[in-house]
């Protein structure tokens, strides 16, 4: 069934014109001629143009294959397009979208000309994503007609769209724009003049910090990249994201972020220049942080920071058996992930009322898994069958692997530590599951602190395959080795990281989400339009507040405190918003307020 084209009637902005035809403004063109417009591609160079309609000729055939559009609606969007390389073929146009490379002079010679060209009606809309809006349009001889229109890549697909207003910018022409944004199928966005707008401005100093991370050794590339994927959800990890925009994109835009706000969270970390200045942009020079089969390809290719397929590791201690402290919703999804593999379970809580609640819940879970059809019910029996309930942690005596997933709250976690030191066996794997803590503060609770270490499961972890798994400078190899086999067994995605706080997916994720909590403070953008850009424009599963009051604000203020302890960075320290919200007892979804207001259950 081929899709209705839309009613170019509805909008006076008719004729378009693209000015720069690389892989933006080639989608942007076929975006406008599918919606009806008539399309002016202009580029500077011949050859580009041509690459440029070749490519529109190739994703009409592709979508005439998928039924999309049919040959005779095909051969009307290529009919409505035309391309060339002089600017004064934009004379009849009603709006001209610029989509030039991200630089002042090259930009504001492109403007200078257009006003000697377009008619004085005639709007002049700005592709950049990180360069001043306001200060394109000053260098206009009509400002109030200059405003931003951002689109994502690729920008069929992508639904956000971006409506950068100036302080110069004519209300009439944001709602032309705007309307013309709908008729498109897009979801605009309108913003303020800052570079980065909202997705880019929250998605670089994520991308920032994730490129800071490898930089300092922290973690492997395919270890950032697997822990945010799989840790949050999110369509790519942030290294190869960066090298799939650009390296040298990523430093303009920091850069430009940078200049205005003076925060050292979007000061470009160092190895973005060295790697743009040794033009290693990414996907397009064939390596980045990666490397590629070929300049433009998507294909990644074995290098010398590639791991060696089941390098090996120093051989584990053996796991039969493991123990689990804690009875709740954690503590019960991590005793059913190591049943499920087949290990006996300690369940242990403060009381055998505890454990065995834990334990019924776990029942209630596999119960689930039965009605959608993902185990057999004897299979969820026998599961349910290996794990047993203890009121005490005496019930550990002789566990080969001890868990533990009781409160966030060090003293808690140290005194279970001191107790698992007197009731363990000698040889037993300590492991705490701390989201924010000192793992080595753990260990020297005991007398054995090299068979620490930490097991960050994900909730709920029956359904989240990473495992961050945190070694201290005190744990030993073989220590390290046993937990990475068990996590093979259990059938979850191991990735390395050091004892530091946030690991890898707090570290990276809090100070994003404390970033979108600082852009409604500043009121540059409302809830629903920062969540709105996120989930259109980046791919995110949720917008950062939906994840806010999910997570739940007073654990997201205490995970935000702890990396501002750790790094001391004036950037991490957490919003007032969202210490506003704590004190008042606005949680989240737990409390039916917290961002915004849940029905009560």
């Amino acid at each position: 069934m081929a899709t209705p084209l839309s009613d170019p009637s509805l909008s006076p902005l008719r004729t378009v014109a693209v000015i720069g035809l690389g892989t933006m403004g080639t989608g942007i063109t076929e975006v406008l001629a599918k919606a009806g417009r008539e399309v002016i591609g202009i580029d500077v160079s011949e050859a580009q143009a041509a690459r440029s309609l070749a490519a529109l000729e190739a994703s009409t055939a592709r979508a005439v294959a998928r039924g999309k559009l049919t040959e005779q609606e095909r051969a009307d969007v290529l009919a409505r397009v035309r391309t060339g390389t002089d600017l004064t073929a934009a004379a009849d146009a009603d709006l001209v979208i610029e989509v030039t490379p991200e630089s002042y002079d090259i930009k504001h010679q492109v403007i200078r000309e257009l006003d000697g060209i377009v008619r004085p009606e005639t709007i002049l809309a700005t592709g950049t994503n990180a360069l001043s809006v306001t200060r394109l349009a000053a260098d206009s001889a009509r400002p109030e007609r200059v405003l931003g229109l951002h689109f994502f890549n690729p920008a069929p697909a992508m639904k956000l769209v971006e409506v950068v207003s100036s302080v110069l910018t004519a209300p009439s022409a944001v709602t032309a724009v705007t309307g013309l944004a709908i008729e498109l199928g897009k979801e605009p966005v309108a913003v303020g003049d800052r570079p980065g707008f909202v997705a880019d401005g929250l998605l670089f100093g994520y991308l920032n910090q994730a490129a800071a991370m490898y930089e300092a050794k922290y973690a492997s590339r395919e270890d950032i990249d697997a822990a945010m994927r799989l840790g949050c959800g999110l369509p790519m990890g942030p290294l190869a994201l960066l090298d799939l925009i650009g390296i040298d994109t990523a430093r303009t835009v920091l850069d430009a972020m940078y200049a205005e706000s003076r925060d050292r969270l979007h000061a470009p970390a160092p190895i973005l220049k060295q790697l743009s200045e040794a033009g290693l942009t990414g996907r397009k020079s064939g390596r980045g942080f990666y490397t590629y089969e070929a300049p433009g390809s998507a294909a990644v290719v074995r290098d010398a920071q590639t791991p060696l397929d089941g390098a090996a590791l120093t051989q584990g201690r053996t796991v039969r058996s493991v123990g689990v402290a804690g009875s709740g919703t954690m503590a019960s999804g991590i005793a059913e992930v190591f049943a499920k593999a087949g290990y006996e379970v300690v369940l242990a809580a403060r009381s055998e009322e505890k454990a065995q609640a834990a334990k019924a819940r776990i029942g209630k879970s596999l119960d689930r898994s039965v009605g959608k059809g993902r185990m057999t019910a004897e299979a969820a029996a026998q599961t349910l069958d290996l794990i047993t309930p203890a009121g005490s942690y005496d019930a550990f005596s002789d566990v080969d692997l001890a868990v533990e997933a009781v409160a966030e709250d060090l003293e808690v976690k140290r005194q279970l530590f001191a107790t698992f030191d007197k009731v363990c066996k000698p040889g037993a794997v300590l492991a705490t599951t701390t989201s924010s803590l000192p793992v080595v503060a753990c260990a020297r609770a005991t007398s054995r602190p090299q068979d620490v270490i930490g097991m960050h499961f994900f909730n709920p972890a029956p359904a989240m395959k990473l495992v961050e798994v945190v070694r201290t400078v005190l744990t030993t190899e073989d220590v390290h080795a046993t937990v990475r086999e068990v996590c093979t067994k259990i059938r979850k995605h191991a990735v390395d990281c050091g004892d530091r706080a946030g690991f890898i997916v707090n570290a990276l994720l809090f100070p994003y989400l404390n970033n979108a909590i600082k852009m409604v403070e500043e009121h540059y953008a409302s809830l629903d339009d920062i969540d709105a850009a996120m989930k259109l424009g980046g791919g995110y599963p949720m917008g950062p507040f939906e994840l806010l009051d999910v997570v739940g604000l007073d654990v997201s203020l205490a995970i935000e405190k702890v990396l501002h302890r750790e790094f001391r960075d004036p950037g991490l320290a957490p919003a007032p918003l969202l210490e506003h919200l704590v004190a008042a007892g606005c949680l989240g979804r737990k409390t039916g307020r917290g961002f915004r207001e849940y029905a009560r259950r």
